[in-house]
């Protein structure tokens, strides 16, 4: 039964590509650009879909890292119905422009959803993982499911997809966003496909928990 829950929710908390419209980046720079950047690389789940945007996830980890003394500005480039392949894309200019310390990468949520080739994703995960490396920013991948229903090997590669790059390229893993929200119901919208404001502080507990080692001392 949990599973099944489990299933139904992960099928909400990703991006649905009939009902996710794409949305320009914005930036959420509140503290001076003289400090080195944190850039969150997403789809909706980071984008704050369907909620304001100050109340999303990424929002409230620029609040926590101001809070706790950690000299990073969090600049926000998630796009709600982006494939790994569209972020690829976008990827050099949004790294020439911010000039990124550590880079948060949070999509394939869509290819699973449209059952685009795994190999594809694994492709395109690993050339952003790579640009962002060359350019000598920290990396921290952040894992995402699909329900069962898109048969057991597709679903097995997309799930071993995430450890096995973070293996590879030695990076910090967050195995899955959604861990602790997926299959509570009181934690979706309306429209049933994404996480509520409420849901956002365990979105965060969940990456800070990852992040916080590679941000080094605070200043506290």
């Amino acid at each position: 039964m949990l599973f099944r829950l489990l299933s139904i929710f992960v099928l909400s908390g990703v991006v649905s590509p009939l009902l996710a419209a794409p949305a320009s980046p914005a930036s959420q720079s509140l503290q001076s650009s003289q400090f080195p950047t944190i850039l969150v690389y997403g789809d909706s789940l980071s984008a704050a879909y369907g909620i304001e945007r100050e109340q999303g996830w990424v929002s409230l980890l620029q609040q926590r890292l101001q809070s706790r003394g950690y000299p990073y500005q969090v600049v926000n480039a998630s796009v709600s119905g982006e494939t790994t392949l569209g972020g690829l894309t976008r990827m050099p200019a949004t790294l020439r422009q911010q000039q990124p310390a550590i880079v948060l990468i949070e999509l394939g949520a869509n290819d699973g959803l449209r059952g685009l080739p795994v190999a594809e994703m694994q492709r395109n995960l690993s050339a952003m993982i790579e640009a962002s490396q060359k350019i000598k920013a920290k990396v921290m991948l952040i894992g995402v499911q699909i329900p069962p229903n898109y048969g057991p090997r597709y679903t097995r590669e997309f799930t071993e997809t995430y450890p096995s790059l973070a293996k590879r390229y030695t990076l910090p893993l967050l195995p899955f966003l959604l861990d602790g929200v997926a299959g509570k119901p009181e934690l979706t919208q309306d429209d049933g496909l994404h996480p509520v404001a409420a849901a956002q502080r365990r979105l965060l507990d969940n990456v800070w928990n990852v992040l916080e080692p590679m941000l080094g001392k605070s200043r506290h």
